[in-house]
């Protein structure tokens, strides 16, 4: 016996009816994956992390290639009006769609769920926006773009950060169960709203997918709007919801707890652990390969010399570096009055590769940074530059260490003349980490 509903017995107008079959169309092109490829990625156990989850749970119907787009949804929304138009003319007899519209909310809860949960985690593990990198505690406010200060000015907060994740988990566990759908849209939309104001207003590349998130939550809303409005605002008398799925078959209860016990090990439990196993390593934005030991600091550049001859140093000259900073992964950066092209990727992307990471660069005009390789044999460092505009701009440098606050580098610069940099590490402090160290609550000494 299949599963039924008890619902209200009153008829949908025509209208209503004509509506929900274009909305029934539209929504369940938006959740429901139709491509072959996300479930042959969903399956293949053995290569899903954190970071395959985090991309499933970003689907949504592409019809255009390249970046996401309102003109997906008005492919969407075209099939939808076609679709509802046969739809109209095929089916004479129904005077309701309770059931559709009550399983079209089950859909959108879980589809909503996921894409919440995602980011959620990120923030909660604060990864999603880690702390600065030693570069960009000593790059100019103004070489930064929009989009990279938001990000640096919410990463230096980690604690708020993680309470932002805890409620975006928080309302996105309550969309698991349909009597508190609603309570979980109230947290949803202010968060999620919050964030789409912020890639507008910071020039973010998210605000179509958090569009997309903040559509399907006003949609679960609208459901218990009215009646909210009327027992609220007008404190009139509210009929309250009477949906109630009847499971009238063992197989139908077990099937459908076993479901969202799956839901809830794969894209909570399992999602969560291996977000929180990644946190462990380290921020995902930043490369994992280490660094030239003992090296990373912040290094003045007391010499330079180009084919021998000795350059002063100068606000002006685009040759001489200004200064170095070495990471204590392997990044190394130069500040110099050399211009740089502005590497503008101002969207959520978690690269399993260190070469292909490249949140230290994006965002930023102060520096040049550079990916390297060490030689231990030959002391020397293969450089290549993180910037997508300079992505065949190498160097191999020698390095000499006479001391342990000591760097001299000697090889063939960019246009390949002969370069020799003398660096003296700086005893420099930063707020962030004095505090980190004594506490908020205790004086501090730079």
């Amino acid at each position: 016996m299949a599963a039924t509903l008890e619902v209200s017995s009153s008829q949908w107008t025509e209208a209503e009816k004509i509506l929900f079959r274009f909305v029934f169309i539209y929504f369940f092109i938006q959740v429901v994956p139709l491509d072959y490829k996300y479930y042959a990625q969903l399956l293949s156990w053995d290569r899903l992390g954190y970071r395959e989850i985090f991309y499933l749970s970003r689907y949504s119907p592409k019809f255009i290639s390249g970046a996401d787009s309102f003109l997906n949804w008005g492919i969407v929304a075209g099939i939808a009006v076609v679709g509802s138009i046969i739809w109209t003319a095929l089916d004479k007899t129904s005077t309701e769609y309770n059931r559709l519209y009550y399983w079209l909310r089950v859909l959108v809860r879980y589809r909503l769920a996921v894409g919440i949960l995602a980011y959620g985690f990120l923030k909660f593990f604060p990864e999603q926006s880690p702390l600065p990198s030693l570069s960009h505690l000593n790059t100019n406010y103004g070489d930064f773009s929009a989009w990279k200060l938001f990000s640096i000015s919410l990463g230096v907060v980690p604690t708020y950060e993680s309470f932002l994740g805890l409620m975006e988990i928080v309302g996105g566990l309550l969309l698991l169960h349909r009597k508190t759908a609603t309570i979980a849209t109230l947290i949803i939309l202010p968060f999620t709203g919050n964030v789409f104001f912020s890639n507008l207003a910071y020039e973010g590349g998210e605000y179509v997918y958090s569009l997309y998130l903040i559509s399907l939550a006003l949609f679960l809303f609208s459901f218990d709007a009215i009646r909210l409005f009327n027992l609220l605002s007008l404190e009139r008398a509210t009929v309250p919801n009477r949906f109630q799925p009847v499971f009238s078959e063992n197989w139908q209860r077990t099937g459908r707890l076993l479901a969202k016990a799956g839901f809830i090990i794969f894209f909570v439990f399992f999602y969560g652990y291996q977000t929180y196993a990644s946190h462990q390593k380290g921020p995902y934005q930043y490369p994992q390969q280490p660094g030239l030991t003992q090296a990373a600091g912040v290094y003045n550049v007391s010499s330079f010399k180009v084919n021998g001859n000795e350059l002063p140093y100068s606000k002006t000259d685009s040759l001489r570096w200004k200064d170095v900073v070495f990471e204590k992964w392997a990044t190394l950066s130069v500040r110099s009055n050399r211009p740089v092209l502005i590497d503008s990727l101002n969207t959520e992307e978690i690269f399993a590769e260190d070469s292909l990471r490249n949140y230290e660069s994006t965002g930023s005009i102060g520096r040049h940074y550079y990916s390297y390789q060490i030689d231990t044999e030959h002391q020397t460092l293969h450089l290549n530059n993180k910037n997508s505009h300079y992505k065949t701009e190498t160097l191999v440098l020698h390095y000499e260490r006479p001391s342990a606050n000591l760097i001299i580098l000697s090889g063939l610069n960019e246009n390949r003349d002969s370069i020799r940099v003398v660096l003296d590490r700086l005893d420099k402090k930063y707020l962030i980490h004095e505090a980190k160290k004594v506490g908020r609550r205790k004086g501090l000494k730079l």
